[in-house]
């Protein structure tokens, strides 16, 4: 299963790019259900209960942001930066030495490692990917990395990956973009890159351009 789905990505990915930019969380990294348990937890040491289904429909945007639709759906008013602080150290303690890959997503990674430029794009904090990357066995194949707060606006603003191209001296129209989320692949679309987004992690790939 893993292998046939190597095989799709590999044939959808395939052109004329000098770059691969990956999102991490979801793509690479098989972690949204811990830091959907992490949102849980937090939002629980203030005695208020969410639906992590919440964090599934504003997946891919800046923790801050998903706090902030928390607080309106629950009209609730937790302080976002807070709120990052203890969901990032909680997970980063309990939960980033248990995260495993997403086999074929990562195994595309090492395979275009030397044939393409290889930028990973992420809304997550420098440190916590980083050691996501590490944990993986990755982090070597990885050349440039933006995450949350290193560009002007975030997900789904085109940003980030414009400026993983900039870095990388990659113009954006030849770079090709991985993702699991609707906010990552409308970033790659405003941003006019190719982009193969991957559903739910696992279960189907798509080509948007």
């Amino acid at each position: 299963m893993a292998q046939d789905k190597l095989e799709i990505l590999t044939e959808k990915a395939a052109g004329p790019y000098k770059a691969m930019l990956y999102d991490c969380d979801g793509t690479l990294a098989d972690n949204m259900h811990a830091h959907k348990d992490t949102y849980v937890q937090v939002a629980l040491q203030q005695n208020v209960t969410i639906d992590p289904q919440i964090i599934d429909d504003f997946a891919g945007l800046p923790i801050p942001e998903v706090v902030q639709e928390i607080n309106k759906k629950y009209q609730v008013n937790f302080d976002p930066l807070v709120f990052e602080q203890l969901k990032s150290e909680l997970f980063y303690n309990d939960y980033i030495h248990t995260t495993q890959p997403i086999s074929f997503v990562v195994n595309h990674l090492k395979a275009s490692a030397g044939n393409y430029k290889i930028g990973v794009v992420s809304g997550g904090s420098r440190k916590m990917i980083e050691k996501t990357l590490e944990v993986l066995g990755i982090a070597h194949f990885v050349e440039v990395l933006v995450c949350a707060d290193e560009s002007e606006r975030g997900k789904p603003y085109p940003d980030p990956f414009l400026k993983a191209a900039e870095l990388l001296q990659v113009e954006i129209n030849h770079c090709m973009v991985i993702e699991d989320s609707h906010a990552g692949i409308e970033a790659a679309f405003r941003a006019s890159a190719f982009s193969v987004f991957i559903l739910n992690g696992l279960k189907e790939i798509m080509l948007q351009q």
